[in-house]
């Protein structure tokens, strides 16, 4: 977390949920980063720009919802409440069953990270993830967010999110999309989509790897052809309409995934 923008949510106009006791907590809570496995008081009230008297005071009552955790050493570390909501958020898809076996198998097949991301606002969250067991690999975690806008998921999301922007036609047309270094610079991606049985889109099927081996046009395309497969067999299972799929999978071809490398490769100059 950086040093600039020290405000709570309570003072961020647009994002005060209108109690100011929440906002506080929700700002305490938000101080912990993805790295951040134990925080003083004096850097809680620093990231969270809430006076030390404040934050020790509703300190005190996330640690008796069991949202922190006082150590012994006197820092504050996150409780156990969040997982298990964590877990009910995730039950609450009532995808999982359907999208962690298939999961695994992509990782397998492919050797590569598989995961699945939902929207949040200006953000796309890790809801499920499959590492594979090779020492080099794309590492990230579930609940891990990351900006919409730069990577295979988030074009995705906004390509068949509401409303429908022009900008994305081109991914809603082919059903795919690809990045090469835009959030990493050595991480290459490329991601699906997924639909429940209204059409609506679920969340985005996707595959990441280290750019050196991902990248390669070859691998790219079978990692599109088999995202697209098994996005299809979920959206099925799922009750969807699984004949969205059939036109891009027969088109599909390295000519496709070439041009998309240089567009990609446009893009994030």
């Amino acid at each position: 977390m950086t040093d600039k923008t020290l405000r709570t949510r309570a003072d961020t106009e647009g994002e005060s949920s209108g109690v100011a006791v929440l906002d506080r907590a929700f700002a305490i809570l938000g101080a912990f980063g993805p790295t951040d496995e134990r925080l003083t008081l004096t850097e809680l009230s620093r990231r969270s720009g809430l006076y030390k008297s404040t934050v020790l005071r509703l300190l005190g009552a996330l640690e008796h919802g069991g949202f922190i955790r006082k150590l012994d050493d006197g820092q504050y570390a996150v409780g156990p409440e969040p997982l298990r909501l964590a877990a009910i958020y995730q039950r609450s898809f009532r995808v999982g069953p359907v999208i962690e076996r298939l999961l695994a198998q992509l990782s397998r097949e492919l050797g590569e990270t598989s995961s699945f991301y939902v929207r949040q606002g200006d953000q796309r969250l890790v809801l499920y993830r499959v590492e594979p067991a090779r020492a080099v690999r794309v590492s990230i975690g579930v609940g891990d967010h990351f900006p919409i806008d730069h990577g295979a998921s988030g074009k995705v999301l906004l390509a068949f999110g509401q409303p429908a922007d022009d900008a994305w036609s081109q991914v809603r047309q082919r059903m795919w999309a690809v990045s090469y270094g835009e959030r990493d610079a050595e991480t290459a991606a490329a991601s699906v989509p997924v639909f429940d049985a209204a059409g609506d889109i679920i969340g985005a099927l996707t595959l990441s790897g280290p750019l050196s081996r991902l990248g390669m046009a070859p691998t790219m395309f079978a990692a599109v052809a088999s995202l697209l497969a098994m996005a299809r067999q979920a959206t099925i299972t799922l009750g969807g309409p699984a004949a969205r799929f059939d036109g891009p999978i027969a088109s599909l071809s390295l000519e496709q995934i070439l041009a998309s490398g240089a567009l990609s490769a446009r893009e994030s100059d």
